[in-house]
């Protein structure tokens, strides 16, 4: 069994959120994807991400049709701070037979010696589902110098390009703007009748 982390503020989760999300699904052939929904990520500030009650159930929201999507709550239901060394750790020993990958984009794979114990997230993870991002240069070799064997663990990716962000689409709310078409219709109607974001 292939398990793969996709962790994310999903504030709101939209249409790229759930490309991508297929697409590793299908070219990494995992047979479960978690959608790890975050606290308060440390590059964020506490006032720039919305209420979890609703993010949570948007996210739900979002990915309700898609069997293999589920929705994780693992990183809000213990205290800070959030690592992934730590939540990959805690998925392996919840899914001891399976095989752990952890998504994440270049430019994450181009920071990874400034990740917390680096080192061993990596000997951690089964495999790295790296999502290529164009006008980002990830020197691989270095990285192939600095950790062992990573080079095997990398599986590259590729999905469409969506221009669509979280912030665009609350933008939109808030100026009374269209976003129809940015969200699944069952998302797009739970904003609608709580009126988030607006």
């Amino acid at each position: 069994m292939r398990i793969g982390i996709f962790g994310g503020t999903f504030d709101p989760p939209h249409l790229g959120h759930l490309i991508l999300a297929s697409e590793a699904l299908e070219q990494l052939q995992l047979d479960k994807l978690l959608w790890m929904v975050t606290a308060i990520p440390p590059h964020k500030a506490i006032n720039e991400v919305h209420n979890l009650e609703q993010r949570l159930s948007l996210t739900k929201m979002a990915i309700r049709d898609v069997p293999q999507f589920e929705l994780s709550t693992l990183e809000i239901d213990r205290p800070g701070p959030h690592y992934s060394v730590d939540t990959v750790d805690i998925v392996k020993e919840m899914y001891p037979d399976a095989e752990i990958f952890f998504l994440m984009g270049q430019d994450s794979l181009r920071d990874l010696p400034l990740w917390y114990k680096s080192e061993l997230f990596l000997e951690l993870c089964d495999g790295l589902g790296v999502m290529r991002r164009p006008g980002i240069e990830t020197i691989v070799t270095s990285l192939f110098e600095q950790y062992q064997d990573i080079e095997k663990k990398i599986h590259w990716f590729k999905t469409p390009l969506v221009d669509i962000s979280s912030s665009d689409i609350r933008e939109r709310i808030q100026e009374g703007r269209t976003y129809r078409f940015f969200l699944p219709d069952a998302e797009f109607d739970l904003i609608e009748e709580k009126k988030y974001y607006q």
